[in-house]
């Protein structure tokens, strides 16, 4: 048959010769019990992306923002565990924790400008106010809570030092703010824990986002427990009641609330948990707050073991924010991790049914393509 004009003028081509194949031998794979299986033809996917680079570009956070991240937990339980110490009658308590409270969150300041570079970038956050952004939202959070903190803190050193502070004739009005600040510190101390939970699962790094129904309740627990081995180092055995029993509860909820999570996060997508540095991490945090937690039931009224336990503790504490970090930094990095996870989702709207979203979209009755990148 004739499809062209030039076809006229093409040279002859030689015949060719039909290839008959033959069956395999029975020792091949292509074999199995007198019949015929099907063998893929088509080799394993490799996940990549454009020129090698990520699909989530990485958060340029480096250890700075996960001391912050440690460090504000401290600050926030210790204020809650103050606020308890003033209104049940325990001023070595109140003290130590108010002081280890302002240590923390001066600390953690250091580390957060550390990070930012300069510190007008910070008080560029507090120029407005963003219900929807968990960073400036957080920003307001941490100011408030140093501002009340800083003046029941203040009012200890002040007494520490015999009132010898330059206060003259606003003595009195520093002693009469001091329970109302403190006061505050612990209303804002379970936000300022909790809001770097919030900030983490809003981004759009894979193993974070996967998180980000449950981690808000493993931070809060971790505070928990930290603030409460930081009195129970500092503080004489006799007053750490509530401290002992704050971290007995911290340690439970942390154990609870970090299996809850992973049971309910893609697979995949919780997989940076247990390999590598971060799977590292969070073994030793899972085993030194059942240590810490045990010595704070057990032996608690014991001076060393209570010191013993409240630095296990507080090593749990640090090792669940740097583990849970880096392991939001290497899911950003393997492609894999965006891209099975949103598969996966995406199944499971089409299977839904769902057709009136932004992932899976129906035209005419046919399936209009996937914008993947855009869930």
């Amino acid at each position: 048959m004739t499809h062209s004009d030039y076809d006229a003028v093409r040279p002859p081509e030689s015949p060719r010769k039909r290839k008959w194949r033959k069956d395999p031998p029975k020792d091949r794979p292509g074999r199995r019990g007198g019949g015929r299986v099907e063998m893929s033809m088509v080799p394993e996917p490799e996940f990549v992306s454009y020129y090698g680079r990520p699909v989530v570009k990485p958060p340029p956070w480096e250890w700075p923002v996960a001391a912050y991240l440690f460090l504000g937990g401290i600050a926030g339980g210790s204020g809650v565990l103050a606020a308890g110490a003033q209104l049940s009658g325990r001023p070595t308590l109140r003290r130590n924790a108010r002081l280890g409270s302002l240590t923390a969150v001066s600390l953690g300041g250091v580390a957060l400008v550390i990070d930012l570079g300069r510190p007008d970038r910070f008080y560029n956050m507090l120029r407005t106010f963003k219900v929807t952004s968990p960073m400036s939202v957080g920003s307001w959070i941490l100011s408030a809570f140093s501002g009340g903190l800083g003046v029941a803190a203040v009012a200890e050193i002040d007494r520490l030092t015999g009132e010898r502070l330059p206060f003259g004739p606003l003595r009195p009005v520093l002693r009469f703010a001091e329970a109302p600040a403190g006061l505050a510190a612990a209303v804002l101390g379970p936000p300022l824990a909790v809001y770097t939970a919030v900030l983490l699962g809003d981004t759009a790094v894979p193993t974070w986002n996967a998180m980000h129904r449950d981690l808000p309740f493993v931070f809060v627990s971790s505070a928990s427990l930290a603030s409460g081995g930081l009195a129970m180092i500092t503080t004489p055995v006799d007053e750490t009641g509530p401290a002992r029993t704050l971290a007995v509860l911290g340690v439970v909820g942390d154990l609870a609330a970090m299996k809850y999570m992973e049971s309910r996060m893609d697979p995949v997508a919780a997989e940076p948990l247990h390999h590598g540095l971060p799977g590292t991490l969070l073994r030793w945090s899972e085993r030194l707050a059942v240590v810490g937690g045990l010595g704070a039931l057990l032996g608690g009224r014991n001076r060393v073991v209570a010191a013993a336990s409240g630095l296990s503790l507080m090593t749990a504490s640090a090792l669940t924010r740097f583990g849970v970090f880096e392991a939001g930094l290497h899911s950003a990095k393997d492609p894999r991790y965006t891209i099975e996870p949103q598969k996966r989702r995406l199944a499971a709207r089409r299977a839904a049914g769902v057709t009136d979203d932004s992932i899976v979209t129906t035209v005419q009755g046919r399936q209009a393509p996937s914008t993947g990148f855009n869930e």
